[in-house]
C-alpha cells in the first residue's frame, strides 16, 4: 500500500530498470527473411522496401556470413522465380538444380551450421500467383497439398533444416510430414505458418518476388479462401493445434504487430515454439514514417520488436533483424 510501496523505485535509473527488465531481445530471437534471385553480383534493393534486397546466390553467400558474424543463426529463405519458369502446379519448385535448391547449397556451404528454413508455397512459381493449383475459379485443396510435400523432401534433399509451409491448405502439415519421414528426412523440421490472416500487409512481399495473384477471369481475386479471416480469433487456436497434431515443430502467426492478441492466445495453448513474422508491410510503414521524420525509426524498432516478444513469441520473423543486433 502507498506510501510503503512505491512502484516508481524500479524506474529511478537505466541500471535498475534494465536489471528487473521482464522482456529481454538477443540475436538468437530472430529469423532473418532473405530474397534470392537469379543471375551474379546482383544487390536489387525493393522499391517498397527500402535497404532491403533481392540477392544472387554470390552476395547471398557474402549476407549470410554477415549475419552469422553478428550472431543471426536463422534464416528463411524465398526465392524470386523468372516469368518463364511459372505455371499452374509450380513445376521448377520440384527442380533439383532450382533456385531454392542452389540457395540452400550456398548458405550452408558458407555456414555449415547456419540453420535454414525455407518457404514452401506455390505463389513465387505460379503463373497464377497463388498458393495452389487453380481449377476451375477456385485452389485445389488437395491436390496442392501433394505437390507441397513433394517440395519440401526437394528442399530437405537440398540440405534445408526446417521446412516452412506458408500456403494455409488443409492437411498439408500432415502430408508432409508423411513424406518427409518416408523419404528418410525424419530430422527435418516443420515450422507451419498455422494462423496466416488474409492481410493487406503483404504488398511489399509480394512486390519483392512478384508473386501477387493476377486479374484474370476464372482466377480467385485474392486469399481470402485459404488464409485465414482477419476478424477471427479463436479459429486460429483451432488452426493452430491442428497442425500440431499434423506435426509441426513449430508454429507461426503472421502479420505481427495488429496479431498480437493471437500470439498470446496461441502461448497459452500450446506446447511448441510460437514464432511470428513482422511483415513488409509493418516494415515499409516504418521506413516511410521515419523518412518524413514523423517518428523515430530504432526506438520504434525496438519497440515493436519488445512488444512481440513480451507477447509470448520465441521467435520473430523480421526484416529489422540486423538492425536491431546494431543497436543491442
Amino acid at each position: 500500500m502507498y506510501p510503503l510501496i512505491r512502484n516508481r523505485r524500479l524506474r529511478t535509473s537505466e541500471a535498475i530498470r534494465s536489471l528487473v527488465r521482464e522482456t529481454i531481445l538477443t540475436p538468437s530471437d530472430f529469423l532473418v527473411p532473405l530474397f534470392v534471385t537469379e543471375g551474379k553480383g546482383i544487390k536489387d534493393e525493393i522499391s517498397s522496401m527500402p535497404n532491403y534486397f533481392r540477392l544472387s546466390l554470390d552476395q547471398l553467400e557474402k549476407e549470410v556470413k554477415e549475419l552469422w558474424s553478428m550472431g543471426l543463426g536463422s534464416v528463411l529463405l524465398f526465392v524470386k522465380v523468372p516469368e518463364n519458369l511459372k505455371d499452374n502446379k509450380g513445376t521448377e519448385a520440384l527442380n533439383a538444380e532450382g533456385l531454392m535448391q542452389r540457395a540452400i547449397k550456398t548458405v550452408k556451404n558458407a555456414c555449415p551450421d547456419m540453420l535454414v528454413m525455407t518457404d514452401v508455397a506455390l505463389d513465387p512459381y505460379s503463373s497464377y500467383g497463388h498458393d495452389g493449383i487453380v481449377a476451375n475459379g477456385q485452389i485445389l485443396n488437395d491436390e496442392s497439398a501433394e505437390l507441397l510435400a513433394e517440395m519440401s523432401v526437394s528442399h530437405a534433399a537440398a540440405g534445408a533444416d526446417f521446412v516452412a509451409p506458408s500456403d494455409m491448405m488443409d492437411g498439408r502439415i500432415l502430408t508432409i510430414r508423411e513424406a518427409l519421414e518416408d523419404e528418410g528426412f525424419i530430422n527435418t523440421g516443420i515450422m507451419s505458418y498455422s494462423a496466416k490472416y488474409a492481410s493487406a500487409f503483404y504488398g511489399p512481399f509480394r512486390d519483392a518476388l512478384d508473386s501477387a495473384p493476377v486479374d484474370q477471369i476464372d482466377v480467385p481475386k485474392d486469399k481470402s479462401t485459404y488464409q485465414m479471416d482477419y476478424a477471427n480469433r479463436f479459429e486460429a487456436i483451432r488452426e493452430t493445434q491442428m497442425d500440431i497434431e499434423e506435426g509441426a515443430d513449430i508454429v507461426m502467426v503472421k502479420p505481427g504487430l495488429c496479431y498480437l492478441d493471437i500470439v498470446r492466445e496461441i502461448k497459452n495453448e500450446v506446447d511448441v515454439p510460437v514464432a511470428v513474422y513482422q511483415v513488409s508491410g509493418e516494415y515499409a510503414m516504418l521506413k516511410a514514417a521515419a523518412e518524413k521524420g514523423w517518428l523515430d525509426h530504432d526506438a520504434v524498432m525496438i519497440e515493436q520488436l519488445m512488444a512481440m516478444k513480451r507477447a509470448g513469441a520465441n521467435i520473430i520473423a523480421s526484416y529489422f533483424a540486423k538492425d536491431a543486433v546494431k543497436l543491442m
